[in-house]
């Protein structure tokens, strides 16, 4: 052994397992060295500093308004603007609304990154047979799976979750109050809904409730829809057809209230919603399902994809 120059391994033996990680991370590096990746993420943090700003220009504003209200009553109606003004503040204040907002508007750019990024994350390693290379190694199927289910999910979180609690911190930091005391915005009659460590607990239910189902719905559609185009129209399909479609059917149509869950992105928000704190009079459109029934619809889907790609990578030819 010595002549050979071989010598023994000095570190840690680790589970198998501690493979899903180093799998995450080149697909995650492969990502990052696209340009367009950067693009859309700075799509991203401009709606981000809309939010982390636009409180600070409103109350600006409200404070001007106070001041030059007579000045201003020429060139309209200042009680309407400054009710216009007070209406923004309400939904950037740091209450639900506020994040069930950020989270709404920015799922719509994630949802586009996510289209542009499969080819790129899951659908070359079929393509150009690099799946080979990873099963060939002494990992399993499910290892490479989750591997990749990881890398959409740091995605996804880069996008939603972290300039989420970038604001809340904002929040925290203006008035230490907002962090501790539950009742913060009914005590102040500024909002509704919880504030303090509930919410925050909800920012975080709802962005790993996104993560973990684009992260798996991605992986199971760009393995299967291997090419750019057809992953694109498939995508877009699954969320913007399918939301006309329950649409057409429950508020044009008229028909059972539960065709809304043909809309998964609705199912995502209905769910997130009462992640936040919301209650089911509150969550708009009024018609809609309950939250149970949206969880089921969600982990049935799940469920179906991790089988599919079960029989996707276990056809997969290995030469060990």
């Amino acid at each position: 052994m010595q002549l050979l120059h071989y010598r023994s391994w000095q570190g840690t033996f680790h589970s198998s397992w501690w493979a899903v990680w180093p799998i995450a991370r080149v697909a995650l590096g492969t990502l990052l060295r696209r340009k367009l990746f950067w693009t859309l993420y700075s799509f991203g943090l401009l709606l981000f500093l809309m939010f982390f700003f636009g409180a600070f220009l409103l109350a600006w504003a409200e404070s001007q308004m106070a001041v030059s209200g007579p000045q201003l009553g020429k060139m309209g109606d200042p009680g309407r603007m400054m009710r216009g003004i007070r209406s923004a503040l309400r939904i950037l204040n740091g209450s639900q609304d506020t994040f069930q907002y950020f989270f709404a508007y920015q799922g719509g750019i994630v949802v586009v990154m996510l289209a542009l990024a499969g080819s790129i994350l899951i659908g070359n390693d079929f393509t150009f047979k690099s799946l080979v290379f990873y099963l060939a190694k002494p990992i399993g199927r499910w290892h490479y799976i989750l591997g990749k289910c990881l890398a959409v999910a740091i995605v996804v979180q880069l996008m939603t979750t972290l300039p989420a609690l970038v604001l809340y911190g904002q929040r925290a930091f203006d008035d230490w109050e907002y962090f501790w005391h539950v009742n913060y915005f009914i005590d102040n009659d500024t909002g509704k809904g919880p504030a303090g460590i509930v919410l925050l607990f909800g920012i975080l239910g709802y962005g790993t409730m996104l993560s973990v189902f684009l992260s798996i719905l991605l992986v199971a559609t760009a393995s299967w829809m291997r090419r750019t185009m057809p992953l694109i129209m498939v995508w877009m399909s699954l969320f913007f057809f399918l939301r006309l479609l329950a649409n057409i059917l429950v508020d044009g149509l008229r028909y059972n209230v539960r065709w809304r869950l043909l809309d998964l992105w609705n199912d995502l928000t209905l769910l997130g919603q009462g992640c936040l704190g919301y209650a089911s009079d509150d969550i708009s459109p009024k018609l809609h399902p309950e939250f149970w029934e949206a969880g089921l619809v969600l982990i049935g889907v799940s469920v179906v994809c991790l089988i599919y790609l079960n029989f996707r990578t276990r056809g997969v030819e290995i030469v060990r």
